[in-house]
């Protein structure tokens, strides 16, 4: 096995722990895994899958972030690509400065991006993962959607080398080779199982998701609800998650209008023109919200409170500037 090490510099504040779990969401997601402190993932890098662990030093307000790939053998461009998935997932390069600014305006916002300062909004790596990720979890619990997620990269995603647990998600490739059988193995509706194969086929024949992000949002939803199996809330899961826009804060998405709802004590349940007219106070960063409330609901169910490089975190999450004792917030990998 070949290994690459080096070193990233997130724009401050930054903190792994809160930016992977919203990019997890379970702590039963084995695709986007964390463990003792370390975010765990396999990436593509041309046809291989390589294992790539990253783990921050220094604080939220003074952050690098620490990266090892390994694999049986890495490509030249192999810490290009790298570097390159993890701005995009983990948001490294997203200056919120002007979101912080606007918290401040909001009490209530201002005690919310306290309690998470650090946070940045994470992004499925490719486009088709994000449409996938919104087919699998349509209509179903979000428990449900990654189980089957993770089966279905068992199934047919690359190992990321020898001896390593982890497996990339599947490519379009991947999952055009399969029967609506195999899916429905998996516990894939039938429904389900035609529109991902629909979808991995039109990309395999050229279909190009990833420029989508060219359009504006309504043409961009527009072209996404287009294909099968895709309709309003997977479409504008996709522009906050593949796309990265931080105005989308998807309304039809159940769980969390039920989050704002809970957040804003509201006496009423939300419907989607409801979210839409409230989403509008916290443009252009809805989104950003979006992602705050997924985090708040998190902690209440105690998964933040477990992970230790959370709560060595958590007493200075309102005082970024604030350093513990040794200057190591953040538990070396094992």
């Amino acid at each position: 096995m070949s290994s690459l090490s080096f070193t990233l510099q997130p724009i401050a504040p930054f903190r792994l722990d809160l930016t992977a779990w919203a990019l997890r969401r379970r702590a039963s997601n084995t695709i986007d895994r964390w463990d003792a402190g370390a975010y765990r993932r396999a990436i593509l890098v041309g046809d291989r899958a390589v294992e790539v662990s990253a783990f921050q030093k220094g604080t939220a307000a003074r952050p690098a972030l620490e990266v090892t790939v390994r694999g049986a053998s890495l490509p030249r461009e192999t810490r290009e690509v790298v570097t390159a998935a993890l701005d995009r997932a983990l948001g490294l390069r997203v200056d919120l400065g002007g979101f912080y600014r606007m918290a401040k305006k909001d009490a209530r916002l201002e005690r919310l991006a306290a309690r998470f300062r650090g946070l940045k909004p994470p992004r499925f790596p490719s486009v088709f993962e994000a449409v996938v990720n919104g087919i699998a979890c349509q209509q179903l619990s979000l428990a449900v959607g990654i189980l089957l997620l993770g089966r279905l990269t068992l199934l047919c995603g690359l190992p990321a080398g020898a001896g390593s647990a982890l497996r990339a998600f599947p490519r379009a490739t991947d999952v055009a080779g399969l029967r609506p059988s195999d899916l429905r193995e998996l516990g894939f509706s039938f429904g389900k199982a035609h529109a991902l194969l629909d979808l991995a086929r039109r990309v395999q024949a050229g279909l190009d998701l990833e420029a989508l992000a060219d359009l504006d949002d309504d043409a961009a939803v527009n072209e996404l609800v287009a294909l099968r199996g895709v309709g309003r809330w997977t479409a504008e899961y996709v522009l906050l998650r593949g796309f990265g826009r931080l105005t989308s804060f998807p309304g039809d998405d159940v769980g969390a209008r039920a989050n704002l709802s809970r957040w804003m004590k509201l006496r009423r349940p939300l419907d989607y023109d409801g979210v839409r007219r409230l989403a509008r106070r916290w443009q252009p960063y809805a989104g950003l919200l979006y992602f705050h409330l997924l985090l708040a609901r998190l902690e209440e169910a105690g998964l933040l409170a477990a992970d230790p490089a959370y709560s060595t975190l958590e007493r200075s999450a309102t005082r970024p500037d604030a350093r513990p004792p040794g200057d190591r917030p953040f538990p070396l990998p094992p």
